[in-house]
C-alpha cells in the first residue's frame, strides 16, 4: 500500500518547483512535454493538472488561455503555487491539496483534459491505480483527453542499480531483487525518493483500458536523448541539435525506446458513452 506520508515528506524537502529547470535532463523533459501538449490539447477548455506539484505546467497552460485547476498531495507545493498565483496575470482557477485517489471535490465530467504527470510514479498497488484512473474517468467529459506519465519497468529498475552506486545506503540485495520482480521500489533510507512503482507499457495500456479509456498513443518523453542531455545541450551546430531533437520525436513510439527512456507517457480518451 502506498505510504502517502512518505510522498509528502519527500516533496517537502525536494526542490520540485525547479526540477525542470535546474539541469539539462529536466530541460529536455520540459521541452519535449511542451511539444506533446501542443500536439494533443484542444484549443481551449478546462484542464485538471493532477499531481501537478507547484504548477509548472499549470501556469504555462493558464498563460495560453486554458482554465486550469491545480491539484497535488503536497501542502508545501500547493503553498508555493498559491504564492505564485497571486502575482500571475492569468491566474489558475484553483490550487488544492488533493489525493489522486479521491477527486470528490470535482464534478462528474467537469474537465476536457486531465494531466497525470506525477501520481503514477508513486501509487504502488494496482487497485490504487485503478481507483485513481476511475476517478480521472469520472471527472473527464466524454471524449476528454488524459495524458499520464510513468516510469517504465526496465528503465526504473535499472535506475535502482545506478542509485546503489550513488547512494548505497538506499539499496540492498533484497529491495533490488524486489524491484526487478515486482516493479516496486522501497528506499531503505529516509533520504531521497522513498518508494515508487515501475509498470511495463503493456500493463499501463491494460489498466487504462480497464478503466474506460481508449489509447491515442504511447510514447517516450526524452527517448533516445535520455542520459545524453548534457551533450545535446552542449551542441554548437544548430542543424545537428535540431536533427537530434527531431530524431527523439521520430523514435518516441518505438517499444524498445519506451522501455528504456526514463519517462514515458500514455495518451488516451475517455470512451464515449
Amino acid at each position: 500500500m502506498t505510504d502517502f506520508s512518505k510522498i509528502k515528506d519527500y516533496y517537502a524537502q525536494f526542490n520540485e518547483k525547479n526540477r525542470l529547470f535546474s539541469d539539462n535532463s529536466g530541460k529536455l523533459e520540459f521541452e519535449m512535454t511542451k511539444k506533446i501538449l501542443e500536439k494533443y490539447l484542444p484549443k481551449k477548455g478546462k484542464i485538471l493538472d493532477l499531481g501537478g506539484g507547484a504548477g509548472v505546467y499549470s501556469f504555462l497552460l493558464a498563460d495560453l488561455g486554458y482554465e486550469v485547476y491545480l491539484a497535488d498531495l503536497s501542502e508545501e507545493l500547493i503553498r508555493q503555487a498559491k504564492d505564485q498565483n497571486m502575482s500571475q496575470e492569468k491566474k489558475l482557477v484553483s490550487c488544492d491539496v488533493v489525493n489522486a485517489l479521491d477527486l470528490s471535490m470535482y464534478e462528474n465530467e467537469q474537465f476536457d483534459v486531465v494531466l497525470l504527470f506525477g501520481p503514477l510514479y508513486h501509487l504502488l498497488e494496482n487497485n490504487e491505480i485503478v481507483q485513481c484512473l476511475n476517478e480521472v474517468n469520472r471527472v473527464l467529459k466524454s471524449g476528454g483527453i488524459v495524458l499520464a506519465s510513468f516510469i517504465p519497468y526496465l528503465s526504473g529498475s535499472i535506475a535502482i542499480i545506478d542509485r546503489y552506486f550513488r547512494h548505497p545506503e538506499q539499496v540492498n540485495a533484497d529491495n533490488l531483487d524486489m524491484v526487478f520482480k515486482t516493479g516496486i521500489f522501497n528506499n531503505l533510507s529516509d533520504k531521497g525518493f522513498q518508494e515508487g512503482y515501475y509498470p511495463s507499457a503493456n500493463e499501463i495500456e491494460t489498466l487504462f483500458e480497464k478503466c474506460g479509456f481508449s489509447k491515442i498513443g504511447l510514447r517516450s518523453i526524452r527517448g533516445i536523448g535520455y542520459e545524453k542531455e548534457d551533450n545535446i545541450y552542449n551542441i554548437q551546430d544548430n542543424m545537428i541539435f535540431n536533427k537530434i531533437i527531431d530524431l527523439i520525436e521520430q523514435t518516441s513510439t518505438k517499444p524498445q525506446v519506451i522501455e528504456m527512456c526514463g519517462h514515458a507517457m500514455y495518451l488516451g480518451t475517455k470512451s464515449k458513452n
